[in-house]
């Protein structure tokens, strides 16, 4: 079996990538002023909203693997996340979980960018450097600032989750916070422009 990456048509990667989030969000403000009665016990529809968005995503991750032939270590947290969270949700009955999912990811993103700032090494070069070569003070410049970035989602989200209404958080969750994610990353790779390296030039 060959290990050379296969091309995947990039507008169906982000239709796969991003689908499951625009279905969370369709579905729950279909569902957000129903209760269902299952086994006795009576759920949201956030709660069902949230069981129906597992299944959609493991989906979706699977038509990214047949596509690409493999699965990045982030798209395998993710599903790992999503799955204990969403179960943590159903079972308790408490949407509280779900929630908190946000402020865990980006929380542990932040963390391991900042352990590999401490050990004066930049764990995005070694994820990224061939998407995107760039100097070693570029990306140690970049990973300061995104784990601030991912810091400040992670704190944003829990003010959002436990101070607002859960419609006004699945509307920032859905969009605010990836709009606010993309702008920043694209300030970012404007900034620095200069650390950038021509593929062409990498041995001169």
């Amino acid at each position: 079996m060959s290990d050379q990456k296969k091309h995947v048509n990039p507008i169906l990667r982000q239709g796969l990538e991003l689908g499951p989030t625009v279905i969370f969000f369709l579905l729950y403000m279909k569902l957000k002023e129903h209760s269902f009665l299952i086994g006795g016990t009576e759920y949201s529809g956030f709660i069902i909203a949230t069981v129906l968005f597992v299944p959609v995503l493991l989906i979706s991750i699977g038509f990214l693997w047949k596509l690409t032939g493999q699965l990045s270590r982030l798209q395998i947290f993710t599903a790992f996340v999503v799955i204990f969270f969403g179960a943590l949700t159903a079972w308790f009955n408490d949407e509280r979980f779900f929630k908190m999912k946000t402020t865990i990811v980006y929380g542990l993103f932040a963390a391991i960018l900042g352990v590999g700032l401490l050990q004066g090494r930049s764990y995005l070069a070694y994820v990224l450097h061939e998407m995107m070569p760039m100097q070693e003070t570029g990306w140690m410049i970049l990973t300061r600032r995104l784990c601030f970035g991912f810091a400040a989602l992670a704190v944003a989200n829990e003010a959002v989750w436990r101070t607002m209404s859960t419609d006004l958080w699945v509307k920032i969750e859905t969009f605010g916070f990836p709009i606010l994610l993309f702008l920043y990353l694209w300030w970012q790779v404007m900034t620095l422009q200069k650390y950038l390296i021509d593929p062409g030039n990498r041995d001169l």
